[in-house]
């Protein structure tokens, strides 16, 4: 049994987070969502880097190169419940021209990290490694199992990830009650002495749809009451235009009670509650920090491509949309009959990719001692608890009784936009964000 105030965390660790961030974004893993990607080099050079650690880690394949590691740290309490660290290696594409450095460089620039991977989440990948090796050379043990997972596929379906490793290789997650992984534990800075720090403890439901319209083909020049492409963009837009109603889940009430009570004001979970209260109103006063929620107040369902046709002077048959729908829990029904109504009688719609939604407690243990690893290392942390917008391996994961957390810690200074660097141009993580991303890590997985 170690004693956390004996961080392994050393001089090689705080080195080794810095380089592997580097060399796995030299690692072109791009996901462009038509099977193109192939994970297996980065898959490898994690796996390598787990056996100098003394881990025998499994590599796993659906699909011939979209290969996934799985590797198990043993702890020294063999009756706690296991954890789960997973963390995806593949990226979205990147434009070269569009970026200051080339996305796949890896540069090391004015204590900067830059390249596709850097923040989603080639960096929490690195972290991860770095303490785990850290432990090893010096011998610590956790109190529970760590399983660590490097996924495939997270950037699209997840078919060829955590999706195969859930449906084909559950015994690889024996004793695993909950996990963490990406998009939480960032600092979010919401006033000049307002540092918070969001841990995500849900996520919203995917539904990602396909609206097809059916019509009668003809001449250009002809009156077409039956027009295809009318019927679709009618449809596209009473979707884009619509408001969705406000819908608050526990994680996002909690949300709202804390934001509100650090910025002043007095709300609570029973006047959330109340018909009639304005929540709109109170992102208004939240100011920076509404940004954290405002997304997941409600559904949302966003109009994204449009296919029709094949001449100008050619009414065509049938017209195809998609549309990027978001579910709060507990509201699918409410998301299908709104949709239905929405489409109308010539417009049919159906799900071309379709994930759950998520829920975390916020007070459970868990939660507090994720809150107690930040606030070890920053004290002026304001620890919150949050609903991710979008959706994450931990959707898959969550099929084999796993609770997920986003917590991939960084310490990140003010002006630093982290969420606009998701799938965003300049993709970059400062090295001290690394640091402490890496001791935060290894003084919450030793408690856990």
């Amino acid at each position: 049994m170690a004693d956390v105030t004996d961080t392994p965390i050393d001089a090689r660790a705080l080195d080794e987070v810095v380089t592997f961030t580097s060399e796995l974004i030299r690692i072109d893993t791009t996901n462009r969502g038509d099977g193109d990607c192939r994970e297996r080099p980065a898959a490898e050079y994690v796996a390598e880097r787990l056996v100098n650690a003394g881990l025998d880690p499994v590599l796993l394949e659906r699909t011939p190169g979209r290969t996934n590691v799985v590797a198990r740290y043993e702890g020294w309490d063999p009756g706690a419940d296991a954890l789960l660290v997973h963390g995806h290696l593949d990226v979205v594409p990147a434009e070269p021209a569009d970026w200051t450095v080339h996305p796949f460089s890896g540069e090391v620039r004015d204590g900067v990290v830059w390249g596709r991977g850097a923040v989603d989440m080639k960096n929490m990948d690195a972290m991860v490694l770095a303490v785990v090796r850290a432990w090893a050379r010096h011998g610590i043990r956790p109190r529970r199992d760590i399983v660590i997972a490097y996924t495939a596929d997270e950037e699209a379906s997840a078919e060829d990830g955590s999706g195969f490793l859930a449906a084909e290789h559950a015994d690889l997650f024996d004793g695993c009650t909950e996990g963490i992984s990406e998009s939480g534990a960032y600092t979010f800075h919401a006033g000049p002495d307002m540092a918070l720090y969001p841990v995500a403890a849900g996520e919203r439901g995917t539904a990602w749809m396909r609206l097809t319209a059916d019509g009668r083909a003809g001449h250009g020049s002809k009156v077409n009451r039956e027009n295809a492409v009318t019927r679709l963009a009618g449809a596209v837009a009473r979707i884009g235009e619509h408001h969705w109603p406000v819908r608050l889940t526990p994680t996002v009430k909690a949300a709202l009670v804390e934001l509100a009570a650090l910025h002043g004001i007095d709300v609570t979970r029973a006047d959330l509650e109340t018909t009639g209260f304005d929540v709109d109103e109170l992102l208004a006063k939240l100011g920076p920090a509404a940004k954290l929620v405002e997304a997941t107040v409600r559904n949302s369902s966003n109009p994204t491509m449009l296919n029709a046709g094949y001449k100008l002077n050619v009414i065509p048959g049938n017209a195809t949309a998609y549309v990027d729908g978001r579910i709060l829990p507990g509201t699918d029904e409410e998301f299908h009959a709104t949709m239905d109504a929405l489409t109308g009688p010539d417009v049919h719609w159906d799900f071309y990719h379709n994930e759950i939604a998520l829920q975390a407690p916020v007070d459970s243990p868990t939660f507090a001692k994720l809150r107690a690893a930040i606030e070890a290392f920053d004290p002026d942390a304001h620890v919150v608890p949050f609903c991710m917008s979008g959706g994450t391996d931990a959707k898959q994961f969550a099929r084999l009784g796993i609770t997920g957390y986003g917590f991939s810690p960084l310490k990140l200074p003010p002006g630093f936009d982290y969420q606009a660097l998701f799938h965003g141009v300049d993709e970059r993580v400062p090295v001290d964000a690394l640091h402490f991303g890496v001791r935060v890590l290894d003084h919450y997985l030793q408690t856990a």
